[in-house]
Protein backbone atom coordinates (compact mmCIF):
# COMPACT_ATOMS: atom_id res chain seq x y z
CA UNK A 1 0.00 0.00 0.00
CA UNK A 2 2.81 2.56 0.65
CA UNK A 3 3.86 2.24 -2.99
CA UNK A 4 0.38 3.03 -4.30
CA UNK A 5 0.42 6.70 -3.25
CA UNK A 6 3.50 7.75 -5.29
CA UNK A 7 2.32 5.75 -8.31
CA UNK A 8 -1.15 7.29 -8.18
CA UNK A 9 0.38 10.73 -7.65
CA UNK A 10 2.83 10.32 -10.56
CA UNK A 11 0.12 9.10 -12.94
CA UNK A 12 -2.15 11.98 -11.93
CA UNK A 13 0.63 14.55 -12.38
CA UNK A 14 1.46 13.09 -15.80
CA UNK A 15 -2.21 13.28 -16.82
CA UNK A 16 -2.52 16.84 -15.54
CA UNK A 17 0.72 17.77 -17.32
CA UNK A 18 -0.55 16.34 -20.62
CA UNK A 19 -3.90 18.14 -20.42
CA UNK A 20 -2.25 21.33 -19.14
CA UNK A 21 0.32 21.26 -21.93
CA UNK A 22 -2.42 20.96 -24.56
CA UNK A 23 -4.36 23.85 -22.97
CA UNK A 24 -1.32 26.15 -22.87
CA UNK A 25 -0.39 25.19 -26.45
CA UNK A 26 -3.89 26.01 -27.70
CA UNK A 27 -3.86 29.26 -25.70
CA UNK A 28 -0.81 30.19 -27.77
CA UNK A 29 -2.75 29.66 -30.99
CA UNK A 30 -5.67 31.71 -29.62
CA UNK A 31 -3.41 34.61 -28.55
CA UNK A 32 -1.55 34.58 -31.87
CA UNK A 33 -4.79 34.44 -33.87
CA UNK A 34 -6.30 37.32 -31.92
CA UNK A 35 -3.12 39.41 -32.15
CA UNK A 36 -2.80 38.85 -35.92
CA UNK A 37 -6.40 39.70 -36.85
CA UNK A 38 -7.78 36.17 -37.04
CA UNK A 39 -11.06 34.94 -35.61
CA UNK A 40 -11.06 31.88 -33.36
CA UNK A 41 -14.04 29.74 -34.29
CA UNK A 42 -13.44 26.81 -31.97
CA UNK A 43 -10.93 25.36 -29.54
CA UNK A 44 -11.05 21.59 -29.04
CA UNK A 45 -9.74 20.38 -25.69
CA UNK A 46 -10.85 16.84 -24.93
CA UNK A 47 -8.92 14.21 -22.97
CA UNK A 48 -9.54 11.57 -25.67
CA UNK A 49 -8.74 13.77 -28.66
CA UNK A 50 -5.86 15.78 -30.04
CA UNK A 51 -6.39 19.44 -29.22
CA UNK A 52 -6.79 22.01 -31.96
CA UNK A 53 -7.78 25.61 -32.59
CA UNK A 54 -9.87 26.48 -35.64
CA UNK A 55 -9.23 30.00 -36.95
CA UNK A 56 -11.18 31.62 -39.79
CA UNK A 57 -10.35 33.98 -41.25
CA UNK A 58 -6.68 33.43 -40.59
CA UNK A 59 -4.75 36.26 -42.26
CA UNK A 60 -1.39 35.27 -40.68
CA UNK A 61 -1.35 31.45 -40.50
CA UNK A 62 2.40 31.20 -39.84
CA UNK A 63 2.12 33.43 -36.78
CA UNK A 64 -0.92 31.51 -35.53
CA UNK A 65 0.64 28.07 -36.01
CA UNK A 66 3.90 29.06 -34.28
CA UNK A 67 1.99 30.71 -31.42
CA UNK A 68 1.02 27.31 -30.02
CA UNK A 69 4.46 25.81 -29.47
CA UNK A 70 6.13 29.11 -28.57
CA UNK A 71 3.61 30.05 -25.88
CA UNK A 72 3.43 26.35 -25.02
CA UNK A 73 7.07 26.40 -23.87
CA UNK A 74 7.50 30.02 -22.74
CA UNK A 75 4.45 30.37 -20.48
CA UNK A 76 5.27 27.29 -18.35
CA UNK A 77 8.90 28.44 -18.09
CA UNK A 78 7.80 31.90 -16.94
CA UNK A 79 5.37 30.32 -14.48
CA UNK A 80 8.15 28.20 -13.00
CA UNK A 81 10.52 31.17 -12.75
CA UNK A 82 7.83 33.29 -11.07
CA UNK A 83 7.56 30.91 -8.10
CA UNK A 84 10.04 31.92 -5.38
CA UNK A 85 12.66 29.35 -4.36
CA UNK A 86 11.32 29.47 -0.78
CA UNK A 87 8.36 27.38 -2.06
CA UNK A 88 10.25 24.26 -3.17
CA UNK A 89 7.33 21.87 -3.77
CA UNK A 90 5.15 24.21 -5.89
CA UNK A 91 8.29 25.37 -7.69
CA UNK A 92 9.29 21.75 -8.27
CA UNK A 93 5.89 20.86 -9.70
CA UNK A 94 6.06 23.93 -11.96
CA UNK A 95 9.57 22.92 -13.03
CA UNK A 96 8.33 19.42 -13.83
CA UNK A 97 5.44 20.89 -15.85
CA UNK A 98 7.76 23.29 -17.71
CA UNK A 99 10.08 20.40 -18.57
CA UNK A 100 7.11 18.32 -19.70
CA UNK A 101 5.92 21.16 -21.98
CA UNK A 102 9.39 21.63 -23.46
CA UNK A 103 9.72 17.92 -24.21
CA UNK A 104 6.18 17.48 -25.56
CA UNK A 105 6.18 20.58 -27.77
CA UNK A 106 9.72 19.87 -28.95
CA UNK A 107 8.89 16.28 -29.87
CA UNK A 108 5.65 17.36 -31.57
CA UNK A 109 7.37 19.97 -33.74
CA UNK A 110 10.83 18.43 -34.17
CA UNK A 111 9.77 14.84 -34.77
CA UNK A 112 6.29 15.61 -36.10
CA UNK A 113 7.94 17.44 -38.98
CA UNK A 114 8.91 14.07 -40.43
CA UNK A 115 5.25 13.04 -40.79
CA UNK A 116 4.14 16.58 -41.72
CA UNK A 117 1.06 16.30 -39.51
CA UNK A 118 -0.89 18.85 -37.46
CA UNK A 119 0.93 22.10 -36.77
CA UNK A 120 4.04 20.80 -38.55
CA UNK A 121 2.14 20.29 -41.79
CA UNK A 122 0.77 23.84 -41.52
CA UNK A 123 4.22 25.27 -40.77
CA UNK A 124 5.73 23.54 -43.77
CA UNK A 125 2.80 24.45 -46.04
CA UNK A 126 3.25 28.12 -45.17
CA UNK A 127 6.98 28.17 -45.86
CA UNK A 128 8.72 27.39 -42.58
CA UNK A 129 11.94 25.51 -43.40
CA UNK A 130 11.98 21.99 -41.99
CA UNK A 131 15.36 22.74 -40.42
CA UNK A 132 13.71 25.34 -38.18
CA UNK A 133 11.28 22.71 -36.91
CA UNK A 134 14.21 20.38 -36.20
CA UNK A 135 16.06 23.20 -34.44
CA UNK A 136 13.03 23.90 -32.25
CA UNK A 137 12.93 20.24 -31.21
CA UNK A 138 16.71 20.04 -30.80
CA UNK A 139 16.63 22.99 -28.37
CA UNK A 140 13.44 22.35 -26.42
CA UNK A 141 13.59 18.59 -25.83
CA UNK A 142 17.05 18.60 -24.18
CA UNK A 143 16.08 21.73 -22.23
CA UNK A 144 13.07 19.88 -20.85
CA UNK A 145 15.17 16.90 -19.83
CA UNK A 146 17.70 19.29 -18.26
CA UNK A 147 14.90 20.81 -16.14
CA UNK A 148 13.78 17.36 -15.06
CA UNK A 149 17.35 16.34 -14.23
CA UNK A 150 17.70 19.42 -12.00
CA UNK A 151 14.55 18.80 -9.95
CA UNK A 152 16.65 18.03 -6.87
CA UNK A 153 14.58 17.52 -3.72
CA UNK A 154 11.37 18.25 -5.63
CA UNK A 155 12.07 15.15 -7.70
CA UNK A 156 11.59 13.14 -4.52
CA UNK A 157 7.87 13.91 -4.76
CA UNK A 158 7.54 10.66 -6.67
CA UNK A 159 9.45 8.55 -4.13
CA UNK A 160 7.71 6.13 -1.74
CA UNK A 161 7.02 7.67 1.66
CA UNK A 162 7.04 11.29 0.50
CA UNK A 163 3.51 11.61 -0.84
CA UNK A 164 0.68 10.54 1.42
CA UNK A 165 -2.36 8.75 0.10
CA UNK A 166 -4.30 11.95 0.83
CA UNK A 167 -1.94 13.92 -1.42
CA UNK A 168 -2.23 11.30 -4.15
CA UNK A 169 -6.02 11.38 -3.93
CA UNK A 170 -6.03 15.18 -4.15
CA UNK A 171 -3.93 15.00 -7.33
CA UNK A 172 -6.27 12.33 -8.71
CA UNK A 173 -9.32 14.45 -7.87
CA UNK A 174 -7.74 17.41 -9.69
CA UNK A 175 -7.17 15.24 -12.74
CA UNK A 176 -10.74 13.95 -12.60
CA UNK A 177 -12.05 17.52 -12.36
CA UNK A 178 -10.04 18.67 -15.39
CA UNK A 179 -11.18 15.64 -17.40
CA UNK A 180 -14.81 16.29 -16.42
CA UNK A 181 -14.61 19.95 -17.45
CA UNK A 182 -13.02 19.07 -20.81
CA UNK A 183 -15.61 16.37 -21.51
CA UNK A 184 -18.52 18.65 -20.61
CA UNK A 185 -17.28 21.63 -22.63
Amino acid sequence: MPRLAPILFALSILGLSWLGMMAVHELGHVLAATASGGTVERVVLHPLDISRTDVSPNPRPTIVVWGGPLVGVLLPLLGWLAIPARFPWPRGLAQFFAGFCLIANGAYIGLGSLAKIGDCGEMLRHGTPIGLLWLFGAVTMPAGFWLWHRLGDAGKLFAPGVISMRGALIATACLAAVVAVEVLL
